[in-house]
This record gives structure tokens, C-alpha cells and sequence, in this order.
């Protein structure tokens, strides 16, 4: 059974905690689903090129069909003239939407936080609040840890807190509402208020 690293308020090993024994009997592809939904969410779908309807001009023949020697044409915007149509590139019509469904997800997010705690990457904390709003102090409880980053997952999120994370680019602070499988995935360690992680737990 994987284990949750228990860290007091000065961020000290205290003990472990048994993360569900259900969380290893997750399918992996449930995680791999979910991934991959998520990153196709993200996609821009900006691309888009002009196919040969969309092209303004070309309604005469450039020239006639026989007894000049050279290749027949019957439009100057097909994708071989120069200012022509493109063959065959891309659209923004396109839909890059996957479907995973609410059990899926929460399948996804169980199996990520038990690849987390199997590598002893999976840590609860009393709170997480950085009274002070500075970066410093937030930098110096993830070299403490010795951590090369980390996703701080807090019960509810508050504004200094947010402004002492916010400038680290090893580390990504979000509330109990936005933590995902994909999230607890990316990073190498991840970081759970206690409020936050039985919220969690309980769900499942």
C-alpha cells in the first residue's frame, strides 16, 4: 500500500499515512484518457488555410484547352499557381474535443495520486498558508523539502498565499477546485493541505 508523507507545521517529517488501497487497482488508461483529453482542451485551433472554394479570382481560363503545346488549366487559384488554394492543409473548423466522463476523471485523478505516493512524491500538511505573502518563505519550504517542483493543492485559496507562490516557476498553487489528474501528473511532487486532501479521499 502506497504511503502519504505527513508534514508538520515546519514542514518536517511526521509520520505516513495510507493513501486508499483501492487508488493501485486503478487502470492506467483511465489516466492516459484523461491526459490526453486535457491537452486537446488546450489547443489553440488557430491554423487554418484556403482551399480552392475559398479562393477569391479564377473564374476564367488562363488559357485554352488545346494548341499552344503546354499543360491544360482551367483556374489560376488551384494549390499549383502561385497565390492559388493550399491541398489538403489545415482548418479551423476542426474539433479536437474528447470525451471523458465524470467517473473517468475521477478514476484519472485516483490512479496520478497513487503514482505520486508510490514514488514518495505525495505530501500532507496542516496548512499551507504563507502568513507573510512573501517568495522567499514559499521558496524555502520546497528547498526544504528538496523538491525540483511541486503542485501546492489548498482547501481554498487565499490571496497571499497565491501571491507568495505565484513568482516560483517550479511551483503551481491551486484550491481544492482545480486540482486534476493531469496537474498531479506533471509535477514531480504534490503538496495537500489536510482540509484538502480528506475532501479528496472522501470523494472517492
Amino acid at each position: 500500500m502506497s504511503k502519504i508523507t505527513i508534514l508538520d507545521e515546519k514542514f518536517d517529517r511526521a509520520g505516513e499515512l495510507d493513501l486508499p488501497a483501492k487508488y493501485a487497482e486503478v487502470n492506467p488508461h483511465n489516466l492516459y484518457l484523461y491526459v490526453k483529453s486535457y491537452l486537446a482542451s488546450l489547443r489553440a485551433n488557430t491554423a487554418h488555410t484556403k482551399g480552392r472554394s475559398d479562393v477569391s479570382g479564377g473564374g476564367k481560363k488562363p488559357w485554352r484547352q488545346k494548341g499552344r503545346g503546354g499543360a491544360r488549366a482551367g483556374s489560376t487559384r488551384t494549390n499549383v499557381w502561385v497565390g492559388g488554394a493550399v491541398a489538403f492543409g489545415p482548418t479551423n473548423n476542426r474539433n479536437y474535443f474528447q470525451k471523458v466522463n465524470k467517473k473517468q476523471k475521477r478514476l484519472a485523478l485516483e490512479r496520478a495520486l497513487e503514482e505520486k505516493a508510490s514514488k514518495n512524491s505525495l505530501f500532507v500538511v496542516p496548512s499551507l498558508t504563507i502568513e507573510s505573502g512573501k517568495t522567499k518563505d514559499a521558496n524555502a519550504v520546497i528547498k526544504k523539502l528538496g523538491l525540483k517542483d511541486a503542485l501546492i493543492v489548498k482547501d481554498m485559496l487565499d490571496e497571499k498565499t497565491l501571491l507568495a507562490y505565484r513568482n516560483l516557476s517550479n511551483c503551481y498553487v491551486v484550491d481544492i477546485n482545480e486540482v486534476n489528474a493531469y496537474l498531479v501528473a506533471v509535477f514531480n511532487a504534490v503538496i495537500f493541505e489536510k482540509s484538502a486532501l480528506d475532501s479528496i479521499t472522501k470523494e472517492g
